[in-house]
């Protein structure tokens, strides 16, 4: 697959992007609006022209000439794989899927989703070509993070499954794990109540986001903290992967907190909006 198309150039589709056109491959990233799409191209020369700073890129411009950033989807025509990394909504992602079936002309194409939590099958029901959907998810940030979760439906075939595998790992250079077609997959089923937990304890009062973060950082040896790394994914979208494993699990353990509600409501999402947890200048 040299033709790639991605839809959503926010972080994780940004990051979708750089990792391709890092590999060599022609990249049309789709956005919403003109401003987006001059948001998601400022975000990908900035990320590009860092990488080349610390030396892992030899020329940023080279890199991004490979990428377009455009509004219609009708752009995507030609393309042999496309990966959609758009808001965390079911509805929204299900009606996406269903335009894209109707553009994307070739159909031996991939579909394919970079959510975190929804299931695969909703997906690809809403497509004529259900053999060829499948959940291709990236770790945010793309260009550092070397995981990928591959996640095939019941009707996804055995073969667009290798075919995904092999671009993840051998044109990506990524390392690609296997995931049931199950809400969270393998990472976050398991991340996502340790980040609940750690809200619990602020909310009642059991101890301070810092010193949470600092019991799990130096007496744990993790890299980063549940609140600080909540901030980081956003607590929008940590919000929207606990209620949608909520709703395919009923567990408690996956039941977004009030506290969590009431700062998403409050547009407290973390470092894309300088304020969760934690403030950010």
């Amino acid at each position: 697959m040299k033709k790639i198309g991605v839809v959503g150039c926010g972080l994780m589709g940004a990051g979708i992007a750089e990792v391709c056109a890092r590999a060599g491959l022609d990249v049309v990233v789709v956005e919403s609006s003109p401003a987006a799409a001059k948001a998601g191209h400022d975000r990908l020369a900035q990320s590009l022209h860092r990488a080349a700073e610390k030396g892992k890129i030899a020329d940023a411009a080279e890199v991004l000439a490979r990428i377009s950033v455009v509004t219609e989807l009708n752009e995507l025509a030609d393309r042999e794989l496309v990966v959609e990394a758009i808001v965390e909504d079911e509805a929204t992602k299900v009606e996406l899927f269903a335009k894209l079936d109707k553009v994307v002309t070739s159909p031996d194409a991939l579909l394919a989703s970079n959510t975190s939590s929804i299931p695969i099958m909703k997906l690809a029901v809403a497509t004529s070509r259900p053999t060829h959907v499948l959940g291709i998810h990236f770790f945010n940030p793309v260009p550092v993070l070397s995981l990928v979760e591959l996640v095939p439906s019941l009707l996804t075939a055995p073969e667009v499954t290798e075919h995904a595998r092999t671009f993840v790992e051998q044109t990506l250079g990524k390392h690609a794990i296997d995931c049931q077609d199950r809400a969270g997959f393998v990472v976050n089923a398991l991340l996502i109540p340790f980040i609940l937990s750690a809200i619990r304890m602020v909310e009642s009062g059991f101890a301070t986001p810092k010193d949470i973060d600092e019991g799990l950082v130096r007496g744990c040896a993790h890299p980063q903290g549940p609140l600080a790394l909540a901030d980081l994914i956003g607590l929008d979208t940590t919000k929207a992967v606990a209620e949608s494993l909520y709703e395919e699990f009923k567990e408690p353990l996956y039941a977004p907190p009030p506290l969590l509600a009431r700062m998403v409501d409050a547009r407290l999402l973390g470092r894309k909006t300088g304020r969760g947890f934690y403030t950010y200048a």
